[in-house]
């Protein structure tokens, strides 16, 4: 039988870290030679490997993280409401951030990719206007964009979902919950996600690569949607969270393993490997990224489980500021790397720079939209959800779900 939901502080920790890995990980993509929207003339493959660290993982932890959250308060408020609520709260933030916070990314990345010579006015113009004509051969930038806030606009489509499926099936949710939660014992807490990731994987990747354009983007959608129903049924299931804290080490263990092997199979010559082998290969190296994947969330949620499941005044502020953290901080790091670029700083010196400066300048904003009602709204935080004095105090307040 169903528990009923309670608050899981412990997730508040994960969703809140996992950010800080984001920035970190956003820095590191303008040194790296994977397309992004500014590069450094330093970029390199020598810090890919530590990209590769979070990358398989993160995104699906912020996934399943916001199904647990969405389930709770959709359990605690009703369909009609939870959707109203959910809506304003992603919504906004998605449209306002795609006409003021993500145009600069845009503009600086036409800037060095195309060397586009009009001002910001103009750009934005063209930006407004939905020009198509700044390409690199057939790779041309679709304005508007969302870049970064690609994770919102999913995160609505999956929310509506969610409350559509909640509506179907009524008690047969909890119902369904509960036996999920009840096959996921021992080593099926790790066998079958990673068979579901897995399958998704090799059956769609190929056909369907990472657009986040959301209409064509069926491989992550496969994925990330898996993991957001799988966090939303695991809300109304709080007895499986102790068995992740039992798994912490087991998890950890296979992520380390399942990281190197990834790091050797990327680093390794294609011309050295037979055709008739590149296949098989590849599949396996599929599998392998998936249960590296599960196996660091599963650790995570585990380690976070044993060490940080408790309330406190920290909490409470972080996580109501890391949804405009988030919000802001992808601008800041291509502003402030294009603008330091001619300094020539030494790359480990600059990215300890822009790391600095986009968490102080982040959270700069966020102190001051959490205190205005009208900015507010525009970042993610409404005025019922504000940090109450009797909060700061330590006074306990009624918990409000997270609001990713």
């Amino acid at each position: 039988m169903t528990s009923s939901p309670t608050r899981l502080w412990f997730l508040d920790w994960v969703r809140i870290l996992a950010f800080f890995v984001l920035i970190a990980y956003h820095v590191g993509m303008y040194y790296v030679t994977w397309d992004w929207h500014v590069k450094s003339p330093f970029a390199s493959h020598t810090i890919e490997p530590l990209m590769l660290l979070s990358s398989p993982w993160r995104l699906g932890l912020l996934f399943l993280v916001s199904g647990v959250a969405s389930s709770l308060m959709l359990a605690r408020t009703g369909t009609g409401r939870f959707l109203r609520q959910r809506s304003a709260r992603l919504l906004l933030p998605l449209i306002f951030g795609m006409l003021v916070i993500v145009p600069p990314q845009a503009y600086f990345e036409v800037v060095e990719k195309v060397a586009y010579q009009g001002g910001y006015g103009d750009f934005m113009q063209l930006y407004l206007g939905r020009y198509h004509g700044f390409c690199r051969g057939t790779d041309c930038l679709i304005m508007p964009t969302w870049n970064h806030l690609w994770f919102v606009a999913y995160l609505w489509v999956y929310t509506l979902l969610l409350g559509a499926l909640v509506m179907a099936l009524g008690p047969r949710f909890d119902r369904l919950a509960a036996r999920i939660g009840a096959l996921l014992t021992g080593w099926k807490i790790i066998v079958l996600p990673v068979a579901v990731l897995a399958i998704a994987r090799m059956a769609l990747l190929s056909r369907f690569p990472t657009t986040h354009a959301l209409v064509d983007d069926w491989f992550n959608h496969a994925t990330y949607l898996f993991l957001f129903l799988l966090g939303a049924m695991l809300a109304r299931t709080p007895q499986f969270w102790p068995r992740l804290e039992a798994l912490r080490w087991h998890g950890l263990g296979m992520a380390a393993a399942g990281w190197a092997a990834l790091t050797i199979y990327y680093a390794f010559p294609d011309d050295l490997v037979s055709a008739q082998v590149q296949i098989p290969l590849m599949h396996a190296q599929r599998i392998v990224y998936c249960l590296f994947a599960w196996s660091a969330i599963v650790a995570v949620l585990g380690f976070a489980h044993r060490h940080l499941n408790r309330d406190s005044v920290n909490r409470r502020y972080l996580a109501q500021a890391v949804f405009p953290v988030y919000v802001v901080h992808q601008t800041l790091i291509v502003v402030m790397a294009h603008a330091i670029k001619p300094a020539k700083l030494a790359p480990p010196v600059e990215g300890l720079v822009l790391i600095a400066l986009t968490v102080c300048l982040s959270f700069a904003v966020a102190d001051i939209v959490r205190r205005s009602r009208v900015l507010g709204p525009l970042f993610g935080i409404h005025p019922g959800t504000r940090t109450s004095n009797c909060a700061v105090a330590g006074a306990s307040t009624q918990p409000t779900p997270a609001t990713m």
